[in-house]
């Protein structure tokens, strides 16, 4: 056995090393360890957690990439229409990554009833939308099915459900301004039979989601004319090198904007959870190591007739350091042990059950507050903090380097 390791771990085991002086002192190096890893821990996942939600939730109303025609102008209503006869569609397999085209149109409207109205924007789907964003937002009914013929089915938000005091199974009559203003305005007497809460505010006092055959009447457009593709991938860190790929891989006469362009305020915000992410770590990784500093300082302090002994019958001051950074490290071990358990306990309870949940849901677009765990980000954690904190030990250690052994030997 190593002789460093062999007396680190004598000290260690020893039962006036757990009743000395330096005990409560270690006791909170190893507490500011583990409650350092608990925290960055939880920042980390609720940080990364709120960032996907939040950007799922936009994905899910917009796709990750808009092709559009280049006089479209910004608004949310679709007024030039695009062939659905392209070259990408319905699969996009000149650019990797892609998983999934699907075309759809947008147009105003006013739900009218005898005590209310509201303005909405109806997004018109065909056969080939990718209902599994929404899915998981849907809180009464069904999803409507748009691949067959024209049906008056429509999905609305818990938002205008609750405005207009509708609920699945009533009728809304929706009206369409014309052109000619003179003219009274097109009806088509919606049914609901399905309600969705996203918890975005933004998204849900807008849209409800109504049949693209509507819309293509409407608008006197084609059966195979849209207002614009949405374009999903597999890999959101990809986004702008794939619209670019996306954009080099379409006509001349359209355009690709990456929802982060479309929303681009929102992602900004977003964005700057990883500063108060890499803010805490540092500041966190800093307390739990000028604590586990102080305790090897005291550690060395209480065992310096030790140190004065083992200096006098030939030691060297690097196999002495070695045994007081065995021991410090060893306390570094514990503390990581008990924060690993304790935070990832946490999470998954969090992940699990969803206890803790935002004071003002409205401002973080969710209820609940969103975890993500990863065993990448967990260990990359572990192991940053330990070989951080490993050489932090290292510059106190350098003191044994001054220890006189004689005047250790009488030290008292």
């Amino acid at each position: 056995m190593n002789f460093e390791y062999f007396i680190a771990k004598r000290i260690i085991d020893s039962k006036a090393y757990k009743s000395s002086i330096s005990a409560p002192i270690i006791k909170i190096g190893i507490a500011a360890i583990a409650i350092g890893i608990i925290v960055m821990m939880i920042t980390i996942a609720t940080g990364i957690g709120l960032q996907q939600k939040i950007r799922d939730k936009v994905v899910a109303f917009n796709g990750h990439a808009t092709i559009s025609n280049y006089d479209t102008n910004n608004s949310q209503e679709s007024e030039n229409p695009i062939s659905i006869n392209q070259d990408f569609y319905p699969d996009f397999n000149s650019v990797e990554g892609v998983t999934h085209v699907q075309g759809v149109a947008t147009r105003y409207a006013v739900f009218r009833q005898p005590d209310n109205f509201e303005f909405v924007v109806i997004k018109g789907v065909g056969a080939d939308y990718d209902w599994q964003y929404l899915r998981e937002y849907l809180v009464d009914g069904v999803l409507p099915d748009y691949s067959k013929e024209i049906n008056e089915d429509l999905l609305i938000s818990e938002y205008f459900a609750k405005r207009l005091n509708l609920k699945v199974g009533d009728k809304v009559n929706a009206n369409f301004l014309r052109e000619d203003l003179n003219k009274p305005p097109r009806i088509i007497p919606y049914k609901i039979i399905g309600i969705y809460n996203s918890g975005f505010k933004e998204f849900d006092q807008q849209f409800v989601v109504g049949d693209l055959k509507h819309i293509q009447r409407l608008n006197k457009w084609d059966p195979d004319q849209i207002g614009n593709f949405e374009v999903f991938i597999d890999n959101f860190n990809e986004i702008d090198e794939k619209t670019k790929e996306i954009y080099q891989n379409t006509s001349s006469k359209l355009n690709t904007i990456p929802v982060t362009k479309k929303f681009g305020t929102i992602f900004e915000w977003i964005g700057i959870f990883d500063k108060n992410i890499v803010g805490i770590i540092g500041i966190m990784i800093l307390v739990a190591g000028i604590n586990m500093i102080t305790a090897l300082l005291v550690l060395i302090l209480e065992r310096t007739r030790m140190i004065g002994i083992l200096k006098a019958i030939g030691s060297s001051n690097t196999g002495i350091r070695k045994i007081f950074v065995f021991n410090a490290t060893y306390l570094i071990l514990i503390g990581l042990f008990w924060g690993n358990l304790i935070g990832l306990g946490l999470l998954f309870a969090q992940k699990t059950f969803g206890f803790l949940s935002f004071p003002n849901p409205e401002q973080y677009y969710m209820k609940t507050i969103p975890v993500y765990i990863s065993l990448d980000y967990i260990i990359l954690l572990n192991v940053g903090t330990f070989v951080l904190c490993f050489f932090m030990l290292l510059v106190p250690s350098y003191i044994i380097t001054k220890i006189s052994p004689i005047k250790a030997i009488r030290f008292e």
